[in-house]
Parts: C-alpha cells; sequence; structure tokens
C-alpha cells in the first residue's frame, strides 16, 4: 500500500506539458483555524501556504466538460510574485520548480447513501512546488541534453 503522504517528484513539462497561465494567488485558509485573525494554513515545517491557480494550456486537459483550471500549493513565508506577463492585459505564462504530485480519492462524486451504490469517486493529484518562475528560466531537457553533448 502506498501512504498517503507520498510526495513523488516530477518534472514541470510532465505536469503542464503544454504551459500554464497564471490566473491568481491567495492564502491557503486553514479551516480548523477559521475563527482566528491568521488562518493561513502552514506546512509540515511551519511555511504558509499559497494557493497558485493556473489554466492548464493542454488541449486534453478540458476533455469530458472537466475544468482546465488547476490549483498548485506554494510554501513560502511571502506571497509568490508572478513573472511579468508578455503581453499587457493578458496572464503571464509561469512554471514552477521543484514540483511533486501527491495521489489521493476525491470522493466528492461518491453517493453512498443511495441504494443502488453509485460512486464516481476518481484518483486525484494534489501538486506542489518549491517557486513560481518565468517559463524562459526553466531549462528543457532537449536544451540540457544538447548542452551535455
Amino acid at each position: 500500500m502506498i501512504p498517503s503522504s507520498i510526495k513523488i517528484p516530477v518534472p514541470f513539462e510532465y505536469v503542464f506539458p503544454n504551459g500554464a497561465l497564471l490566473l491568481g494567488v491567495d492564502k491557503s485558509v486553514d479551516f480548523d483555524r477559521l475563527r482566528e485573525d491568521d488562518n493561513q494554513a502552514r506546512d509540515e515545517h511551519g511555511e504558509r501556504v499559497w494557493m497558485v491557480r493556473v489554466l492548464d494550456l493542454d488541449p486534453q486537459a478540458g476533455r469530458f466538460g472537466r475544468s482546465t483550471e488547476v490549483k498548485v500549493k506554494i510554501s513560502a513565508p511571502h506571497q509568490p510574485v508572478p513573472p511579468a506577463a508578455a503581453i499587457p492585459g493578458y496572464p503571464p505564462a509561469v512554471a514552477f520548480t521543484d514540483v511533486t504530485v501527491t495521489p489521493y480519492t476525491d470522493t466528492s462524486g461518491c453517493k453512498g447513501g443511495r441504494t443502488p451504490h453509485k460512486c464516481r469517486a476518481r484518483l486525484a493529484w494534489s501538486i506542489r512546488a518549491a517557486a513560481m518562475v518565468d517559463p524562459a528560466t526553466l531549462a528543457t531537457p532537449a536544451a540540457t541534453a544538447a548542452a551535455a553533448a
């Protein structure tokens, strides 16, 4: 059995093969501390957790009526600053460093109280990253291989 806290490191290009556009950065709320003034979620090291909403540019991401919006968690003491937009007025393209994914079961589609039981639970992925950067600063695997040769 795989532990639920496993963090699998993956390259940015595996998660967002066609890139991503920034939609917004918000604090991640700890719902156990809603009544407190500082109710922002913290990671296992005490760092603040920020929720970065991005638009996945993969044409297959929106198949079957699914949303193309993806949330990436970043632990940092201050709110991550997005790179400048290439075209003013449009969302900037972003990339992430040190991306990890954690599998979990999304049971929001499961209707267990009815007979017959119709469970539409599915495998989902929680995405975390160390930082948000400009995509031009990431070295692609092809460029790294060409430089090594």
